[in-house]
C-alpha cells in the first residue's frame, strides 16, 4: 500500500511538471506567433532585430521571419509530445488510485 502511494505521489509530482512545461511552451507559442504576425504587417524593406544574448542585434527580415517559424514548429512539436505524456501520466495515476481504492476496500468473506 505504501508503495502505491508513494507511486501515486511521483505521479502527481511529474504531472505537475509537465503541465507547467506545457502552459510555459504554450506562451512561448502564443508570443512567437505575435512576432510573426508584426514581420508579416511590415514593409519588405523594414530594419528588423532580433535577441542575441542580452543583445538586440540588427536582422535579415527573411531569416528572422524563418527562424519564428521553425521555432513555432519546434515549440508546436514540444507541446504535442508534452500533452500525450500527460495523457499517460494521467492513465497511469488512475491505475495506481484504482489499485489503491481496491485495497482499501473491506474484504467480503467468501459466500457472503
Amino acid at each position: 500500500m505504501q508503495e502505491q502511494l508513494a507511486k501515486y505521489e511521483q505521479l502527481r509530482q511529474t504531472l505537475q511538471s509537465v503541465l507547467a512545461q506545457k502552459q510555459q511552451l504554450e506562451a512561448e507559442r502564443t508570443d512567437l506567433e505575435r512576432a510573426m504576425e508584426e514581420i508579416g504587417k511590415s514593409a519588405a524593406d523594414a530594419t528588423v532585430y532580433k535577441f542575441a544574448g542580452p543583445l538586440m542585434v540588427k536582422a535579415n527580415r527573411d531569416d528572422v521571419s524563418k527562424d519564428l517559424a521553425e521555432r513555432k514548429e519546434l515549440t508546436a512539436t514540444r507541446v504535442t509530445v508534452l500533452a500525450k505524456q500527460e495523457e499517460r501520466l494521467r492513465a497511469n495515476m488512475q491505475e495506481v488510485q484504482n489499485r489503491i481504492t481496491e485495497a482499501l476496500k473491506p474484504k467480503q468473506p467468501p459466500g457472503a
